[in-house]
């Protein structure tokens, strides 16, 4: 997969849509954005996703058919997705087929909603004709907030925009949680029991339709400045230690502290902690515990003893607080640390997405030294847009996770391309038959390596992310793993481009960081500043263009310019690097 897969835009009267694959996107009215997507999904009872491929595109004047299957799962489904338009409306219609009977959690028609329209006032239409007046969550909402959808209506950007469904009842989650850039509109309701039967030879039919009118004059961009202020420590880079079989390359240690999950249901946690430890950097430690051996947790804390530990927690593999730091889990783990003679700041949170920090915070128990959370943006998709967009939704979480914090140290991370673990999986996670990692352990046993891994461009992701998470409150950001195929190396031990941006991010250990927003999320930068006062800012392009961006601190103004897709330096004289 490229870092950016080719798009057609199609245009029809005041529409244009961008078709990305199977993905209706950047639906736009007289040049504004009414959705971010339209789409259609098949999600098995895991909430593991088929990839529908295109099998032809027909293109006319005022309609495109795509006719599609699906690829994975053990099933096929079969048919089209229709858009037409005319001067006001654009309608979408899906119609798929199964070839056999099938279990599902949602199969359907999903809208993506842009995060521009958060705050906005929204008119809902209810499946029984009933009307309410909300409004799209400003902060990011842990449950959902919509239900029963029938139909939608907002003003965004000088649109007025209204929609209908049919062929389903719909609802609406704030996707922002797992660092989408959307609200999500989406059809079967989370409260119906999941999953359900498809028949062989039943149909999925549903229809959504669009309608807008411009009512006011679009907004204007914000201009290419970026402004950095000063404010608390630079956050401490981590390395996640790496999960990918044996045999381990040598190493240089990077960052200042090498993050390892062990799981103490597997065979192998023993040896995991032993890589783990073998670059000598201090361990940040997160057990998840065992249900069948709940006293594994003691052995856990004893073998921590050897250890430099510079944190530690505990989640719950299963339960209404899965994995969740609840006071049943901490209380085990402080339990098990006290009867080892072991010490370590003992944080807590959620294993998994910020999601579930935002949903079970109130599991957390009182006396934590930290809040802990990770970020994987290819959750519900792949393509590289989500990455990109879900930069400035970092920037959000992090700031959520801060005011929840009330003055602890926020950790975020790992930060990885796919998610290490599915989270929301109906079936146990696949673990290793070995005491030793022969196999690798945790990623390496699921669908958690991408390809993007090496591209040039990760390295300047990379740097926008750090920009992004580095609000004043967040003490340490964990990247991806030492090495291997989700590592800042590869398998032999050779640096991928995305280790020097981690490299020159550990440099700023020690300095006092300078922090700002991006004016588009496209272009970002973060820097620190000496105990000499001196300068440094790291500045990342995620466009598709060449970008020139004014750099403000309070001791100076610089002019950058960066090409698409990479990252410069900015020293403290000024020249680039």
């Amino acid at each position: 997969m490229s870092w950016h897969a080719p798009g057609r835009t199609w245009r029809s009267g005041p529409w244009s849509v961008e078709l990305r694959d199977d993905e209706l996107a950047d639906v736009a009215f007289d040049e504004r954005t009414a959705l971010r997507s339209i789409r259609a999904v098949v999600r098995d009872r895991n909430w593991d996703t088929a990839r529908l491929v295109v099998d032809d595109v027909t293109m006319g004047a005022d309609e495109v058919v795509l006719r599609v299957h699906t690829d994975g799962l053990d099933v096929r489904f079969t048919g089209a997705l229709h858009m037409a338009t005319t001067q006001s409306r654009l309608v979408v219609q899906l119609d798929l087929q199964a070839e056999a009977a099938f279990a599902t959690n949602r199969i359907g028609l999903v809208v993506l909603h842009p995060p521009g329209v958060a705050g906005a006032s929204l008119r809902v239409r209810h499946s029984n004709g009933d009307e309410e007046v909300t409004r799209f969550p400003s902060e990011i909402s842990p449950h959902q907030p919509v239900l029963d959808i029938a139909g939608l209506a907002w003003t965004s950007d000088g649109l007025e925009i209204a929609l209908t469904f049919e062929g389903d009842a719909f609802e609406m989650e704030d996707q922002r949680n797992w660092t989408d850039a959307s609200f999500k509109t989406y059809s079967r309701p989370l409260a119906l029991p999941f999953p359900y039967g498809i028949e062989a030879g039943e149909h999925v039919r549903q229809r959504v339709e669009v309608q807008a009118r411009a009512v006011g004059e679009p907004v204007t961009g914000a201009p290419d400045v970026i402004e950095l202020d000063a404010g608390g420590p630079f956050p401490d880079i981590v390395v996640g230690s790496a999960t990918a079989p044996d045999p381990a390359p040598a190493i240089e240690p990077v960052g200042r502290a090498v993050l390892v999950e062990l799981d103490l249901a597997t065979l192998n946690w023993r040896a995991a902690l032993d890589r783990a430890a073998a670059t000598g950097l201090p361990l940040d430690v997160r057990f998840v515990l065992s249900d069948a051996e709940p006293s594994a947790i003691l052995e856990g804390a004893g073998a921590l003893r050897e250890h430099d530990v510079v944190r530690v927690t505990a989640f719950n593999p299963t339960g209404d607080a899965e994995h969740v730091s609840d006071a049943a889990a901490i209380d085990a783990l402080r339990d098990a640390l006290a009867a080892a003679g072991a010490s370590a700041s003992v944080v807590g949170g959620a294993r998994s997405h910020f999601t579930e920090l935002n949903r079970e915070r109130h599991r957390l128990p009182a006396g934590l030294e930290g809040i802990v959370f990770s970020i994987a943006p290819l959750f519900h998709t792949r393509g590289t847009e989500q990455l990109v967009e879900s930069l400035a939704m970092q920037r959000l979480v992090a700031q959520q996770a801060v005011d929840y914090a009330a003055g602890l140290p926020v950790h975020v991370g790992p930060v990885t391309l796919r998610p290490r673990f599915n989270n929301v999986a109906t079936t146990p996670p696949p673990r290793p038959a070995h005491a030793d990692l022969r196999e690798g352990y945790g990623p390496q046993l699921v669908d958690a390596d991408d390809e993007r891994q090496d591209a040039s461009e990760l390295a300047a992701w990379t740097v926008a992310s750090a920009a992004a998470l580095a609000v004043p409150g967040v003490a340490s950001i964990a990247f991806f793993e030492e090495w291997g195929p989700r590592g800042i190396r590869t398998t032999a031990g050779t640096d991928r481009p995305v280790a020097h941006a981690v490299r020159a991010l550990a440099q700023l250990h020690g300095h006092r960081l300078l922090h700002g927003s991006s004016p588009d999320g496209l272009v970002w930068a973060i820097g620190g500043v000496s105990d000499a006062g001196h300068e440094s800012v790291l500045v990342a392009n995620l466009d598709r263009v060449q970008r020139t961006v004014d750099i403000r601190t309070l001791a100076q103004s610089r002019v950058v310019t960066v090409a698409p897709g990479e990252w410069t330096a900015l020293h403290p004289k000024g020249e680039h690097a």
